[in-house]
Formats: C-alpha cells, structure tokens, sequence
C-alpha cells in the first residue's frame, strides 16, 4: 500500500493539556505464561519478618534472585514523587487508575501507595481497576482488593477449558475460574474476563462456550482476544500445534462479537465489549490518545505539554529499576514524539475504537490541523476503510478487519524530517 507524505504546514501547539491517568506495575506472576510478553517475573518468597509503622508483621518477600518485595513498593513511592510535577501540570485530577499484577503482593504492602495517590488529586468517582488471576491464593484476597479502595477487577481468566487453560500454561482449572468470578462479584459490582480465542485445537463452538460462561456471569466487561504468538515468548519459540487457520479464526471473532452484541455489550473497541456505560475508563484514555504516568518497573508513560507530547519508560528489570530510582533517575527512555510520527501514533489508538471519534479530537490532541492529513483520509475512505465527514470519523467493518493497512495510510516516510 502506498504511503503518502504528510504535509505540515501551519502547525499550532496544543491549546489544553489532555485527560490524564495513572498506571502502577508490580511486575511479579506466580508463573510465567508461554504466551505472554507483558514485563512480568515470576514470584519466589522467602519467608522472614518485617514490622513497618503500624506494628503489622507483614512479612518480607523476595523475589527472583533476592529481590526485596517491600524495597520495591518502597521505591514505587519514590517514583511516583518524581512524577508528581507530571501530575499536577495544570490539568483535571486523574479520572482512572489502574494497577496490574499486585496479586503476589501482600495487600498492606501495596496499599502503602494509597496515602501518597492521594497527593495526585484523584478524582473521587476515579475508577481503579486492579488485575487479577484467578487461582486460589488469589481469590481469597478480592474482599481485601475491595476493602483497600479497588473499585473494578480485571481477571485474566483466558478460559474455562481445562484442556486449554493447560495449553496456555495457566495455573488454574476450569472450576477455579469459575469461583473466582463468583467471588470476585460478591465484592464487586464492576469486573472485566479477559478471554482468548484462536488457541490449540480449540473449535468454534468451543470458543463459544466460554463466551457463553462469561456471559452467564453477568458481569460488566468482556475482553476477548485473538492469540498473538509474540516475539521473546515461549510460544514464539516453539510454536503451538494446531492452531486454527485464518478462516476458522475469522468465523470465531464474528460469532464472538455477534454473541457479545446480542446479550447486550457494546462492541466499543478491537476486542473490549462493554455494558452500557462501564467501558474500561483507563484503557478508553489510552485510546482517544490521552495521558499517562506509568510507575513501577517497565512501565510506560504518555505526557503531554505545551511544548509537543513525549513517550518514556521505566527501567524494565526490577533490579535495575530500583537502583535507577535511587540514583534519582526512573526514566530509562524517553522521546519526543515528531510532529511528522504524531498522525500515526493518534490513528494507531483511537481507530481501535469501533465508534471512532470526533474529528476536532485530533487537533485537540496532536496540535495539528486536520487538513494536514486530507489525503490520507481521502484514501481511507476510497478503499472503504473509514467513514468520515466534518465532525466524526470512524473505521468501517472493512477497516476494522484490515486495521493495520488503515494504519499503514499514516505512516510517513522515514527520510522526512
């Protein structure tokens, strides 16, 4: 597909400073998934005792090769007084907070954060979402997620089969799975299920099924994933057997969103399906191109400024991310996104959204006229990939399938400055 060169001309900077979200990473899993390329560690404890402040015994972990567990939620804090001037940059308090992989974590150890979040002026009615997984050990923690302040949970439930949660290499079973979700909506009245299709052997009606067990939950938020053999994975290294060919996995992801649809979810991005008004806030800011301060190791971040909009990251191995937190400097990478890379990454997140968005978002956003991509646009919709008029645009059915050719459209060429 061709590329076109993107005009630049007559460029304003940004005229507000977007919404803004917080992210924290704990990097630890009890075991690490064949298929995951997600900046996470596998949880070893070391039993022993530490008394913080409130005369607690809450243990002391560590992980990996000596990795102090209670050091890291120490540096977290740290890092995030180094965000703070990030933060509090003239803007509205976060709307949204999201934590992931806190499960290994003894829960006093992590709601340590709660005192110092308070200084970034989260909005009241913030939605905090925390990521789970579904095994015993974990479970048995949901009331203490909610008791701390947690008011949405994400479990990584992948499936309800047996054969395939042992496919993926997931520590639960199929019964597992399903008392997790009765647990979790005891405490809860806000939970996503991750799901994945697409995986070995697996059948349409297979896939259906599970579809069909979330569902039958009743719970808010419904994430079904296509399986992705990523680089640096296990998976990519020995590749699973039988994997359903591209047809099989096209029916699959249609039957899944007509399923989804029909028992009343918004099909509102690639693959998040919602109830009516519970869309994930955190992940929707990603989308529509806002902000976010990611602490904890390998964590990404999106800030904004008058100046133009820059990308940076943790250090990703726990170990060194402490020693660089203590150094006075949490930031491993960061870049200025270029004026010429702003179309791209825009179009990148927010044609994920099914519905699209309003057209003055992107300038709003970008701090670039919308006419300096008119040809791009144009193109789009020749091909049948968007739908756009003065106020709105969004991606077709056609775009949505074929999401990384409409991408391709806005890519401009490396040689240009």
């Amino acid at each position: 597909m061709q590329v076109t060169k993107i005009s630049l001309s007559g460029l304003s900077g940004l005229k507000e400073l977007p919404p803004l979200s917080l992210y924290i990473h704990f990097p630890w899993c009890v075991k690490k998934c064949p298929y995951c390329d997600f900046n996470s560690h596998e949880f070893k404890p070391v039993p022993g005792a530490i008394a913080i402040a409130d005369g607690s015994d809450i243990g002391r972990s560590r992980v990996g090769d000596g990795f102090d567990e209670m050091a890291y939620v120490e540096t977290l804090l740290r890092d995030f007084e180094y965000s703070l001037p990030a933060i509090w940059g003239g803007r509205s308090p976060p709307s949204s907070w999201a934590g992931a992989r806190p499960a290994c974590s003894r829960r006093r150890r992590w709601t340590r954060c709660w005192p110092a979040c308070a200084r970034a002026r989260i909005h009241p009615d913030a939605e905090i979402t925390m990521e789970a997984n579904p095994g015993t050990f974990e479970s048995e923690r949901f009331k203490g997620y909610r008791d701390a302040g947690i008011n949405r949970l994400s479990i990584g439930i992948q499936s309800f089969d047996p054969r395939q949660l042992k496919a993926l290499g997931r520590i639960h079973d199929g019964d597992e799975a399903r008392r997790a979700v009765e647990i979790a909506l005891t405490h809860f009245d806000n939970v996503n299920l991750d799901l994945m299709y697409a995986l070995p052997n697996q059948t349409l009606a297979e896939a259906l099924a599970d579809i069909d067990t979330a569902i039958g939950f009743g719970v808010t938020h419904i994430s079904a994933y296509h399986l992705t053999i990523e680089p640096n994975t296990l998976f990519a290294v020995q590749l699973p057997a039988n994997l359903p060919d591209d047809d099989i996995s096209a029916d699959m992801q249609e039957a899944i969103e007509a399923r989804l649809e029909g028992a009343g979810y918004v099909h509102y991005e690639t693959s998040a399906f919602g109830k009516p008004g519970r869309f994930a806030r955190h992940n929707v800011n990603y989308w529509q191109f806002g902000d976010y301060v990611g602490i904890g190791a390998g964590a990404h971040g999106k800030i904004s400024s008058h100046e133009g909009v820059v990308r940076e990251m943790r250090y990703k191995q726990p170990a060194a991310y402490l020693q660089a937190i203590a150094d006075g400097n949490p930031v491993q990478t960061r870049h200025k996104v270029g004026r010429k890379e702003l179309p791209f990454e825009f179009m990148m997140n927010t044609l994920r959204l099914t519905g699209g968005f309003e057209t003055r978002l992107f300038s709003e956003r970008t701090g670039l006229p919308v006419s300096c991509i008119q040809s791009q646009l144009r193109q789009a919709q020749a091909e049948g990939l968007i739908e756009h008029n003065l106020t709105h645009l969004r991606p077709t059915l056609k775009g949505q399938r074929f999401l990384n050719d409409l991408l391709t459209l806005f890519l401009h060429d490396e040689g240009e400055n």
